[in-house]
């Protein structure tokens, strides 16, 4: 007679947390699941729950714990994968007994691992290791066929095509181009269990582009950890140049977006291709993280206040209208009022769209872990709530700046008030405001195909900005 676990439905909800990279992984995952004979559900009775955690920031890890004991609270059996997992192996393990804790090298069989799992055949964790090791410290040497880089590219499935299944649908999607991190920022414990940094194929990234296409997408957001990074170890630092225009030429998408830009790699060839490219958005999403050149040092970063208004000006000359990003971290050790008033002061200059500020925090195994002058936790978090305040403002100012301007939006859905709601090419989803559509008139306004005065999800609609509220634009449609 078999025993309850054997007899339990092979079934799993997947809990995806953290960044667009984890909702690629989450849906490769899925991939594998379905075609080794496991039904994804969102209900809450399935037999296991597969959590996809996030290791980012202390916030992100209490999250990602927070929903393993909900998991566990349910009755069913719980994994744990991603970066807190991959990060903390054993150790996450002997505190969260009611979790198994997976690898990123159990990607490949994760459905024989949820089986281990649902019949309860408990398998050691990992002992976590800095996975930079695992690859040449040569970018050039890594594109060898290599087992420790699970994460450098997709499952492709039997017959060739790319399994990926899609868990949100949409018509936005990110695509993963590269996979870890070469740089050595004080602040960052990603690169060491992301791993180094590795490039994916251009042909591997085209092909996922169209099957994404394919299923309804009609923005590709491109996610890595280094955007600017890619091709270095395929011998050819232009080659995101040369990939750009080829992806935004795919049938059936309207426009590609690229994140994670870093500013000591951003070269005028790459300026002019995301800011002068049909179907590229011109967007800039800069991982700046400060504006005093003494706090970058320190973080082992490039740059200072006047060197990235020069990089601005240098994206504006190009594309006055460009979309700009960029997060920072407050509080970072030895941060000085003089360093915040730099980092004020360069916000109020810079005119950026989207503004992330984030309280310092010691990560363990960093080289800012180490530092010495910490300020107190009150003091961050004070800083924190002035710089904050200051970048709202500057959002706002910066939104209404954009009245009258002439903006392409990509339409995600109708309102229960008859509006459209989308994104212009400055609004990265998630993370950025959205752009509502008024309609007036008749006529056709939108793609080819669209019923006069109506509009559907994934048609690019040109408008006019008519208003503000905070990051968010109202915009009309003059059908005619």
């Amino acid at each position: 007679m078999s025993s309850p676990s054997e007899s339990a439905p092979r079934t799993v909800s997947l809990v995806t947390l953290g960044c667009a990279r984890n909702e690629v992984d989450s849906e490769e995952l899925a991939a594998r699941l379905t075609a080794s004979g496991w039904d994804l559900t969102s209900s809450d009775d399935a037999s296991v729950v597969l959590v996809n955690t996030c290791g980012f920031i202390q916030a992100a890890k209490q999250e990602s714990i927070d929903e393993l004991l909900i998991a566990a609270e349910s009755g069913a059996k719980v994994a744990a994968v991603g970066c807190l997992a991959e990060r903390y192996g054993a150790e996450l393990a002997g505190e969260l007994p009611e979790a198994q804790v997976l690898s990123f090298d159990d990607y490949g069989n994760i459905g024989a691992r949820l089986d281990d799992v649902l019949a309860g055949r408990r398998r050691p964790a990992h002992t976590a290791r800095d996975r930079r090791t695992l690859l040449p410290i040569s970018p050039t040497e890594r594109q060898a066929p290599a087992p420790a880089s699970p994460q450098a590219a997709p499952w492709v499935g039997p017959g060739g095509g790319v399994f990926r299944r899609r868990l949100s649908g949409g018509v936005v999607a990110p695509l993963k181009i590269a996979s870890g991190c070469d740089r050595r920022c004080s602040f960052c414990a990603i690169p060491s269990f992301r791993g180094a940094f590795v490039s994916r194929r251009p042909p591997e990234i085209l092909a996922e582009a169209r099957w994404l296409a394919d299923n309804g997408v009609r923005e590709l957001v491109l996610v890595s950890e280094n955007s600017t990074s890619y091709g270095k170890d395929l011998g050819n630092l232009r080659l995101l140049e040369e990939v750009l225009p080829d992806l935004a030429a795919t049938p059936g998408i309207e426009r590609v977006r690229i994140s994670y830009l870093q500013p000591a790699e951003l070269r005028p060839g790459l300026i002019e291709v995301i800011a002068s490219t049909p179907g590229v958005a011109p967007y800039f999403d800069l991982s700046f993280q400060h504006a005093s050149g003494r706090v970058l040092r320190a973080m082992r970063r490039f740059g200072d206040r006047e060197r990235f208004l020069t990089l601005l000006d240098q994206i504006r000359e190009k594309s006055p209208q460009a979309g700009v990003r960029s997060n920072f971290i407050v509080g970072f050790p030895g941060e000085t009022a003089a360093d915040l008033a730099e980092l004020e002061l360069f916000l109020s200059d810079a005119g950026l769209d989207a503004i992330g500020i984030f309280g310092y925090s010691d990560e363990d195994g960093t080289e800012a872990a180490s530092l010495p002058d910490k300020l107190d936790g009150a003091e961050i978090a004070r800083r924190v709530e002035e710089v904050a305040a200051l970048a709202d403002e500057l959002m706002s100012q910066r939104a209404d700046s954009r009245l009258g301007e002439t903006i392409d939006v990509l339409i995600e859905e109708e309102t229960d008030d008859g509006r459209y709601e989308g994104r212009a090419a400055h609004q990265a989803p998630e993370v950025d405001g959205v752009t509502t559509i008024t309609s007036t008139g008749t006529g056709t306004g939108a793609s080819p195909g669209t019923s006069p005065g109506r509009f559907a999800a994934g048609d690019m609609v040109r408008a006019v900005v008519t208003g503000s509220d905070g990051v968010d634009l109202i915009a009309g449609v003059n059908l005619r």
